[in-house]
């Protein structure tokens, strides 16, 4: 069944929806949510989703599967002179994947002497309350409209991914700490290279979104009345922009619908995953950025792996009367991989270049995790 949930209108004549595929049962369990550009610049996802769609229609499906193949149909129209601005709301509204409502406190208020020793009936009690905390909320923007709707459909999933691309990278994937390795199927059987962990990263993206209220409701009220961690949500990164292909979008789908298998969502037998790579830190992620304007000039592919002082990139300035001068390097700080970079060849001042993934914390916290 496909359902069209109307989004406000910011502008008189103009008209929006969000295309949702739906198949099982609704309410059955286990259900599995999938969304796809949310960056809506982001554009792998789109024909993964497509691939999934066409996969699960052939499958027969035992609980509820949930996809919304475009996720932001407010950035898609997002077109300024042939550039496509599809990460950043042009109303002021922000990253399209900050800022999503935190339902923690309204839950924590209706469950307040609701909750048992038995955490089968308090998963049901804490998704009824995640509900209705989120039916309390009214989005007064536009943007604010299309959060509020996606985390509707989310919320109550007991498998959330969220699918994304980077510039140019590895394929690699963002989740919570105490969702791992819960969710290392994930990442062998879509063969991330790299798998980024955090507690809370700050800024409320559409994962933590989803995950985070369960870990801190557990948090909250203790062992006495336990709290499973009742959503598995991750950030998946289906490797570079231009990594657009039906070969490519149906192995990444097929590698999705083999998880849901796995999960009990689908009806089906699957081998073992593939192995997963090692976990590191969100915190331990190297970010290189450009100290002046130039020409990026690579001297690392995504995929390889550094030392500290390893030469990744070079900023080159054509204008310099001293060549000498022309070019400032970029080294990296830490061992690791690196697992993304710019698909521009100029960078302005303070603009990133390019992410290794390293497996010791750096010294940031909160917010600072996030690049925005």
């Amino acid at each position: 069944m496909v359902e069209e949930i109307p989004l406000p209108c910011a502008r008189l004549g103009t008209r929006r929806v969000l295309a949702v595929h739906r198949f099982g049962t609704p309410g059955a369990r286990p259900k599995a949510y999938l969304q796809a550009a949310l960056h809506a610049d982001e554009t792998p996802g789109m024909l993964v989703a497509h691939h999934l769609i066409r996969l699960l229609r052939k499958a027969t499906v035992t609980g509820e599967v949930v996809v919304v193949p475009v996720a932001n149909p407010v950035g898609l129209a997002q077109v300024v002179e042939g550039t496509h601005v599809g990460r950043y709301a042009l109303d002021g509204g922000g990253n399209f994947n900050r800022q999503f409502p935190d339902l923690t406190d309204a839950a924590a208020e209706r469950l307040t002497g609701a909750l048992g020793g038995d955490p089968v009936e308090n998963v049901r009690l804490v998704r009824a309350a995640l509900h209705a905390a989120h039916a309390g909320l009214t989005p007064v923007t536009e943007v604010a409209a299309l959060r509020h709707a996606l985390l509707g459909l989310a919320l109550d999933a007991d498998l959330v991914l969220d699918l994304h691309c980077d510039q140019e990278a590895v394929p690699h994937l963002y989740t919570g700490e105490a969702l791992w390795p819960a969710l290392s199927d994930v990442a062998g059987e879509l063969g991330c290279e790299a798998v980024l962990l955090e507690r809370d990263s700050g800024g409320t993206p559409f994962d933590e979104a989803c995950s985070g209220p369960w870990r801190h409701l557990a948090g909250r009220f203790g062992s006495e009345t336990p709290v499973p961690p009742g959503c598995a949500a991750a950030t998946v990164e289906l490797r570079g922009k231009a990594d657009v292909s039906d070969t490519l979008a149906e192995a990444d789908a097929r590698a999705l619908l083999r998880v849901l298998v796995r999960r009990g969502v689908v009806a089906g037998e699957a081998a073992p995953p593939p192995p997963a790579c090692e976990a590191t830190p969100l915190a331990g992620l190297e970010r290189l950025t450009a100290p002046r304007p130039g020409v990026i000039a690579f001297h690392r592919v995504v995929g390889e792996r550094v030392a500290p002082g390893d030469l990744v990139a070079e900023i080159v300035d054509p204008t310099a009367a001293d060549l000498a001068q022309a070019r400032t390097p970029l080294r990296a700080g830490v061992a690791g991989l690196v697992m993304a970079r710019s698909n521009r060849r100029f960078a302005g001042m303070g603009e990133l270049v390019a992410s290794i993934a390293g497996r010791e914390p750096l010294q940031r916290t909160g917010r600072g995790l996030l690049f925005d």
